[in-house]
């Protein structure tokens, strides 16, 4: 990185770009109150589980890949992708089926990298830590993250670093997932000058985002628990409820696993909740039927997969960020704790040690596929 670049950081008073000031204070703003929010919040494993799926998303984005993360939940889920409604040639089936491994390994880094894969992150990691110094840590993280690339470093490993930054630094108490993938579209100018306000926008972006997904986190789940008090002192029922605001779709086979029933039992407590309207069946699918907490539960045809790009743009490439996000933000206003209901949130925990099994699984699954050559066979049935 030039003198002349890291100066142009230093610069105080009039000389500092005021672009680069309202990104910045954005993003500190954004970082504040997530970190607030989601401090000791019973919700957080939920939190973070979503999270990353959004972050995956976002990522496969811009790298060329298109999946949604409902459609990334229904294949956790176990729906493979010849049986998933949707794809319209064989060409496309395979377009899906890469997408979804591409989405696990990126999911892989961010949660639990091999011993290869850990030690490009901790390379990543210390170039963030020991690149220059501005003393803003956004700042430094920014320019530090544009070295790293610069240099020809790979992407993943550096999304996997700035997760562990945020925290070394104190910007965050939770690994959230604030990876500032909107900044690597294919569009954005490469000057370091211009770039840095475009990553620290595409961060708070992600954290603004997230926020808003813990409110209706909470108010979904403390809903749904309301619904279903009063029931008697040995019901698994509440247990699904904590396990579905966890996962966004759930079948009766992965219900069954966590608590420890029979599918059949699993099934009873699903078919209940939809006719109390707690929860509602997104694939109107006669076997392997998945569900999801209402208000938090895509459309049934989200779990299709997601529709090709239009004509003319590049494979992946997201719409370029509205104008005018340079300015300063508004005033922090004060933040008022979510009113929240003594809860039992014990169940949670083990609900997500069954999810994260599961996505294990679904990679080991999709890689054998692909030794086989999955993608070059035709598809047979839905």
């Amino acid at each position: 990185m030039s003198t002349s670049r890291i100066a142009l950081l230093n610069t105080p008073g009039p000389g500092v770009d005021p672009a680069l000031l309202g990104a910045l204070a954005r993003a500190a703003a954004a970082f504040a109150r997530l970190d607030q929010a989601s401090q000791h919040h019973p919700l957080l494993p939920a939190l973070l589980h979503r999270a990353r799926l959004d972050a995956v998303r976002r990522q496969a984005a811009v790298d060329g890949q298109l999946i949604d993360p409902w459609h990334l939940a229904a294949l956790i889920e176990g729906l493979r992708p010849r049986r998933m409604a949707g794809a319209r040639s064989l060409a496309e089936a395979g377009a899906v089926f890469e997408a979804g491994r591409a989405a696990l390994v990126l999911h892989r880094w961010l949660t639990a990298p091999d011993a290869e894969e850990e030690s490009e992150v901790l390379l990543a990691l210390a170039v963030l830590q020991n690149g220059a110094t501005t003393g803003v840590s956004l700042l430094d993280a920014a320019a530090s993250a544009w070295r790293w690339l610069e240099q020809g470093g790979a992407r993943a490993p550096l999304r996997a670093a700035l997760l562990r930054h945020w925290m070394g630094t104190g910007l965050l108490r939770a690994p959230l997932p604030l990876t500032g993938a909107a900044a690597l579209r294919a569009e954005v100018e490469w000057d370091l000058a211009r770039w840095i306000p475009v990553f620290l926008h595409a961060i708070a972006e992600e954290a603004e985002d997230f926020l808003s997904l813990l409110s209706d986190l909470d108010r979904g789940w403390s809903d749904a628990r309301r619904a279903v008090a009063g029931r008697r002192r040995h019901s698994r029922t509440p247990a699904a409820v904590d396990l579905m605001a966890a996962v966004p779709l759930l079948s009766a086979t992965s219900l069954a696993r966590a608590l420890g029933i029979s599918i059949k039992s699993a099934f009873t407590i699903l078919a209940a909740l939809v006719e109390d309207g707690v929860v509602v069946e997104v694939t109107g699918r006669t076997a392997r039927r998945l569900f999801g907490l209402r208000g938090l539960a895509p459309l049934a045809a989200v779990v299709a997969p997601p529709r090709r790009p239009v004509p003319g743009r590049g494979p992946g490439r997201p719409r370029t960020m509205p104008a005018g996000a340079e300015g300063a933000p508004p005033p922090i206003e004060p933040f008022e704790p979510i009113p929240r209901a003594a809860l039992d949130y014990s169940d949670l925990k083990a609900a997500l040690l069954q999810t994260e099994a599961a996505m294990r699984r679904t990679a080991s699954t999709l890689d054998q596929l692909a030794q086989d050559g999955w993608a070059r066979r035709p598809s047979t049935g839905n």
